[in-house]
């Protein structure tokens, strides 16, 4: 109880998401640590990166930081060794203690040739964790379903759900009680304008719609199939994303938390490359949320 007390008050309310912080390029590496470190200044509790990172794209990023969490949301458990995670683990506590939190995940299928019994292959990864002395309070599962969101709470510091909304993560609450850490990610567009908001919204949410692990997810919280179909409906895109001005954004984000999350990630979403870091955007955001 009391290690995730401390999780959730090192988290605090907020965290960002980003697929452009992982970067391994060379020359990005004074970009992505100066950003990180303006994440932590503007107040942010954790930075969570996309894109199956492993432990050592963490490593740079606490490094340039002094209280920021980095986690992993979320690294691929067909992708990374749990021997090797747990060793690499182990090294970053023992530099920087308390400054990382390993999410992980199964992925999807068409991502992911080697998927077999997603569900049975993390209770596997997990076992070898223990067996390699990686604390599970340290740690959490991208879960979406009741099966996995059970797995979460009984062999993990809670869950990380992606692409969800506050009706999902009212139900993930129920599922896992009332102690272990709940961290939805939520895609926000600045953007007043409801046409464009929501045409930016489609081009990111395209490819998730091809993933039957979200859109199965989506039909289990009331979508329906027509709801998935051209992109997404505008009340499917109105749920997973947050757009306009920034009181209907605040209050989109309040809505999670009034659902019950513990700590909210958000992903700002903008017109261009995702690599492109949206640092006016996490200014926006921090100001909004003060």
């Amino acid at each position: 109880m009391t290690s995730l007390t401390s999780l959730k008050e090192t988290l605090g309310r907020y965290g960002i998401w980003s697929f452009a912080l992982r970067s391994e390029h060379p020359e990005r590496l004074t970009e992505r640590a100066e950003a990180t470190a303006e994440l932590e200044e503007l107040g942010f509790g954790a930075l969570w990166l996309g894109g199956s990172p492993g432990v050592r794209h963490a490593v740079p990023l606490v490094e340039a930081t002094s209280r920021l969490v980095v986690a992993t949301g979320i690294q691929s458990i067909w992708q990374y060794g749990a021997t090797e995670t747990a060793s690499e683990f182990a090294e970053l506590e023992a530099a920087h203690p308390g400054r990382f939190l390993l999410g992980l995940g199964v992925s999807h299928a068409p991502l992911t040739e080697q998927y077999r019994r997603p569900y049975a292959r993390m209770v596997e990864y997990l076992d070898a964790l223990d067996a390699a002395g990686q604390p599970a309070e340290r740690r959490v599962l991208a879960a979406l379903g009741p099966k996995m969101l059970r797995l979460s709470r009984d062999r993990a510091a809670g869950s990380h759900p992606y692409l969800v909304t506050p009706e999902h993560t009212a139900q993930a609450r129920e599922e896992l009680g009332e102690t272990p850490l709940l961290a939805p990610e939520l895609k926000v567009v600045l953007d007043t304008d409801p046409d464009r908001a929501r045409a930016t919204a489609r081009a990111t949410l395209a490819m998730y719609l091809t993933l039957p692990n979200y859109t199965g997810n989506f039909l289990r919280i009331g979508f329906t199939e027509d709801d998935l179909k051209d992109g997404g409906s505008d009340r499917l895109v109105d749920a997973v994303f947050a757009w306009g001005d920034e009181n209907r954004i605040r209050e989109r984000i309040d809505a999670f938390r009034t659902a019950g999350a513990d700590h909210v990630t958000l992903q700002v979403i903008e017109d261009r490359s995702r690599d492109a870091l949206p640092r006016d955007g996490w200014r926006r955001l921090a100001t909004l949320l003060k």
